[in-house]
């Protein structure tokens, strides 16, 4: 309830009385009743709530970009990783088939123009072999037990002439001759081209295509991961994975059937 002086009362009174008096007004003193504070809980929980400091007024620190410098090297590095995968992926195959290939030896015909017996080491006989280079190339080979050097002289063979050139009990060998040799190695002898074959000329394998290494690098053991596939067939032909040592003249032979080829 409202609590209200009586100043009012007396003024007009007075007033009546007296005329105009100048009153100085009291101030009002009251209570509001519970009734009229009533809040709207509907309103109270729409009303949006204020925003917290670090959300009302957003950072303005800048982040520092990076230096040009280092910003570029991170870019070429991500590209280089991204890269690196794909290309590993693509080379994988062609690298393992290359490995594999036949290709890679130059196997020629030769044929021997001199041989005779290795200075220092008896198991080892000592050839001069014309390639077609307009020169003879000397090659030592391990057939002293298995070949006399009359034997050989004027034989054609087939050889690998693309072989890193070294020396053999101090003798230089350019080249290694391909022999067929039985399971316990008790007979070796050279393969033997077909008469007509031409010193010089490649021996090629049907369906199989590339370039030969110009020097085999013996790091890569090559000549050793593609030998185990050299053999002969039940007839005594020489064979690549089944596939005929073939010249001009007709395949390479040996008088061993399903002999190793090395």
């Amino acid at each position: 309830m409202y609590k209200v002086s009586f100043s009012l009362v007396i003024k007009e009174e007075l007033t009546t009385l007296f005329g105009p008096i100048s009153v100085k007004l009291p101030q009002f003193d009251f209570e509001v009743p519970k009734s009229v504070v009533k809040v709207d809980a509907k309103k109270a929980a729409e009303s949006p709530k204020p925003l917290d400091k670090s959300e009302a007024q957003p950072s303005t620190k800048k982040a520092e970009p990076e230096e040009p410098k280092k910003k570029a090297a991170k870019e070429k590095d991500a590209k280089k990783e991204k890269k690196k995968p794909a290309e590993a992926a693509a080379a994988a195959p062609a690298n393992k088939e290359t490995e594999l290939s036949v290709s890679l030896l130059n196997i020629q015909v030769g044929l021997i123009r001199k041989a005779w017996k290795h200075p220092s080491a008896d198991s080892l006989l000592v050839e001069e072999i014309d390639v077609g280079e307009g020169k003879v190339r000397q090659v030592v080979s391990g057939l002293a037990k298995f070949c006399s050097p009359d034997d050989l002289t004027n034989r054609l063979v087939a050889l690998i002439t693309n072989v890193k050139p070294g020396k053999l009990r101090d003798v230089m060998s350019e080249g290694l001759v391909l022999c067929a040799s039985n399971e316990d190695h008790s007979v070796v002898e050279p393969l033997l081209p077909p008469a007509g074959a031409k010193p010089g000329e490649r021996v090629s394998f049907s369906g199989v295509e590339g370039k030969a290494e110009e020097v085999l690098n013996p790091k890569k053991k090559q000549l050793e991961k593609i030998t185990p596939h050299l053999y002969t067939d039940e007839s005594g032909v020489a064979t690549y994975k089944g596939i005929p040592f073939m010249t001009s003249a007709g395949p390479c032979t040996s008088t061993i059937p399903k002999a190793t080829i090395k």
